[in-house]
């Protein structure tokens, strides 16, 4: 049994079914409509350190009350949000960015090999999948420069290394940018797809395993004697279960009681609008790094996307938000903007407090396990994860250490 129907369930579920497991999905939503559907589209194994390093708290304290902050805190009497951003900033510092930073990287590199491995073998079908890299565009030449330091540390510490473009090589590999962008540092690593896509891919692939995939049903509690759980109940009814996995992704702090365990996850929104490609379209997809927007031009549309605001649960679409995303497309792109706009969209990411994925058996459940707080990477890592949870429900030997991600290190 797998409760969420995400990028990251979806993964679980697969790897389960292929290791013979008999899967049903449920989800409280459609299967795909969530976060994993209007995201950037990036498999990113180039975000490897984690927004929780030295001088985070100092530089999100500075643009907090900026009018165009991509960073936004809606205040509100919410302790488990504070105490979140209390354990947020005591993860600030070099020791524990580069210990996070190695086991992200682990799920990262697996996740991109399993991507490709599956995109090879045809499996997820037609995603509109490209393996081009990922640039990392500046305005600001001071921030330029200083990101030599952090390619220095990634070659030294994690064996990767980004490839530094001056603005001329950079406009001419990639026309569609303005004069305004003074240089980018390359990942060639990185690939990128359309989310949706994908999401249609999995259920197709699921379906085709005899997984059952069952939308609008939302889970309710667990039916557990002692550390066993027998079965969940739902609004569909009861439901029979040797194992349950969550993979609740931004939802999972909502379902902590029921699991008795501490999941510090709070729901970090994201904006994205699509539209047609505009007749200069980008080729490359781009993080403009000092704006915080994403840019991913794929075959048949174009995604500007990013921000993070922390606003609990509000699903209101802002248009100030949007308006962010379409300033900063406008300061960098030649031809930003393209009608008609196919979607605007929001989601709440699930971040975190240490920008590491709980991924394991719950405490004090025997055969209850949680895939969740995967942030801002949750379609980069879905794959790896995937993997793991179905190695450890299955008594198989895990192919990444699972340590870091264990749920009782809060």
């Amino acid at each position: 049994m797998v409760v969420g129907g995400g990028v990251v369930g979806a993964a679980c579920a697969y790897y389960l079914a292929n290791a013979g497991s008999r899967v049903i999905v449920i989800d409280q939503g459609v299967f795909g409509s969530a976060c994993s559907h209007g995201n950037c589209g990036y498999v990113s194994p180039s975000h490897i350190l984690p927004l929780c390093r030295p001088g985070a708290v100092g530089a999100s304290l500075k643009t907090l009350f900026a009018r165009n902050s991509p960073f936004k805190i809606r205040a509100r009497i919410d302790p488990k949000m504070w105490w979140w951003f209390y354990k947020f900033a005591t993860r600030c510092n070099h020791a524990n960015m580069i210990e996070a930073g190695h086991a992200r990287h682990a799920l990262l590199r697996s996740s991109r090999k399993l991507y490709q491995s599956m995109i090879d073998d045809g499996q997820l079908g037609d995603c509109e999948w490209e393996s081009i890299g990922l640039m990392f565009v500046n305005s600001d030449r001071k921030h330029f420069e200083s990101f030599e330091a952090t390619n220095q540390l990634m070659i030294d510490e994690f064996g990767e290394s980004f490839e530094r473009l001056e603005q001329d090589e950079l406009l001419r590999r990639e026309p569609a940018l303005k004069e305004f962008a003074c240089g980018a540092w390359m990942y060639e690593g990185d690939a990128h797809l359309r989310p949706h896509l994908l999401m249609k891919s999995w259920r197709r692939l699921l379906e085709e395993k005899r997984v059952e995939i069952r939308d609008n049903c939302e889970f309710f509690d667990l039916e557990s004697t002692g550390s066993k759980t027998n079965a969940i109940q739902t609004s569909q009814g009861r439901i029979e279960a040797e194992q349950v996995v969550f993979a609740t992704g931004a939802w999972s702090r909502m379902i902590q009681q029921k699991l008795k365990a501490r999941i510090p996850v709070e729901p970090g929104k994201g904006y994205s609008i699509t539209m047609q490609r505009p007749e200069v379209c980008p080729k490359y997809p781009m993080l403009f790094e000092d704006h915080r927007v994403g840019i991913t031009p794929t075959a048949t549309a174009l995604r500007i996307g990013s921000t993070m605001e922390f606003a609990g649960y509000d699903a209101s679409l802002r248009k100030e938000r949007l308006q962010l995303l379409t300033d900063s497309a406008k300061l960098y792109l030649r031809d930003p903007i393209s009608n008609p706009v196919v979607e605007q969209w929001t989601g709440w990411r699930p971040m975190s407090c240490d920008e590491l994925p709980m991924v394991g058996r719950v405490p004090r459940h025997g055969n209850v396990w949680l895939a969740a707080g995967h942030g801002m990477l949750g379609l980069s890592m879905a794959t790896a994860t995937g993997k793991l949870i179905s190695e450890m429900v299955t008594d198989q030997t895990p192919h990444i250490d699972p340590h870091p991600y264990r749920l009782n290190r809060f």
